[in-house]
């Protein structure tokens, strides 16, 4: 009896190609989710919000002869790292709205370093206000907008006695450096 060859596209152990087909499939899915669930040397923990509590905000009209420039900074006092918005949240009076972002950015996190203080500059009056130009009594100055703020009156901060002019205020974004 003779017998022919087996064809050579057909394999003899299919028993084997279906192991082998397994063992790949399995070693492929395994090595996809340990991909997800192994840390890039990039990747770094999440830094947690600053309380607000934990920040010392200050506010002050640097010169008399620029009573619409505002100066106001930001100061991490633990012992460690925490992020605030990339914008401080700065209002003005009962007045809606707060300064506008200059350059315009949307929201981030800033990262404050353990003792260290973010810095930003507010200009009350921008562009070509018409009259009447607002004035108020005091600004709050929030570094994150999830905080409340710290109100400062006029007088506090070296504004001038009828108050605090606002038409259409902008904010730098924090630096870590004054102005």
């Amino acid at each position: 009896m003779r017998t022919t060859p087996p064809h050579p596209t057909h394999s003899t152990r299919p028993h084997a190609a279906r192991t082998a087909t397994a063992l790949l499939t399995t070693l492929t899915a395994t090595l996809a989710t340990l991909a997800t669930l192994t840390p890039t040397a990039s990747a770094t923990p999440t830094t947690p919000h600053c309380p607000e509590s934990a920040l010392t905000i200050k506010a002050s009209v640097p010169t008399p002869q620029h009573p619409d420039v505002l100066h106001i900074s930001a100061t991490n006092r633990t012992t460690k790292p925490c992020v605030i918005g990339r914008i401080p949240t700065v209002t003005f009076g009962d007045l809606d709205g707060a300064a506008e972002p200059d350059p315009p950015t949307e929201s981030a996190p800033y990262h404050l370093a353990p003792g260290s203080t973010a810095y930003a500059t507010v200009h009350t009056v921008t562009g070509r206000p018409t009259p009447p130009v607002r004035t108020v009594d005091f600004i709050t100055v929030a570094a994150d907008p999830s905080h409340h703020g710290r109100r400062f009156d006029a007088t506090a901060i070296g504004a001038p006695p009828t108050g605090i002019r606002v038409w259409t205020p902008t904010t730098t974004w924090w630096r870590p450096t004054p102005a």
